[in-house]
């Protein structure tokens, strides 16, 4: 039994020295590399809802203020920090993907929600720092 086990300690030991890579720098894999993302020029704000503001209905209207940036359609690899678009989310699920200002959710149930924009490069992944805004809300009928 002890010499299973220590054929079993040498086998792992030669195994972590042949795939461990050497002098314990970082990967230079690319896969596993994290990539740098830019940083933005906006600024971004909820106009509407307001922070608290009690909704009546179940449509809710969404203003958004962006300045600094420029909202654009397409997407594309060649990402600027002036221009993107606007992820909404709606209590932490994406609802919409939008180059507007303003829009209509509907069918928002009743009571507590939070409502996070983000402006994202137009690639759809965020800045660095991250462009957001956050809201809560809660909507009676």
């Amino acid at each position: 039994m002890r010499i299973r086990s220590l054929a079993l300690v040498a086998v792992v030991a030669v195994t972590l020295v042949a795939c461990g890579g050497g002098d314990g720098s970082e990967s230079a894999n690319p896969v596993l590399s994290p990539i740098a993302r830019p940083g933005s020029t906006a600024r971004l704000a909820v106009v509407s809802p307001e922070n608290g503001e009690v909704v009546r209905g179940s449509t809710v209207e969404l203003r958004v203020d962006l300045q600094g940036a420029r909202l654009v359609p397409q997407t594309t690899t060649d990402i600027a920090p002036d221009e993107g678009h606007l992820h909404v989310l709606l209590d932490d699920e994406l609802i919409s993907m939008t180059e507007g200002m303003e829009q209509e959710i509907p069918d928002v149930s009743t009571g507590v929600h939070r409502l996070t924009v983000e402006f994202v490069a137009s690639d759809h992944a965020p800045f660095d720092p991250r462009v957001v805004s956050v809201v809560t809300f809660e909507v009676r009928a």
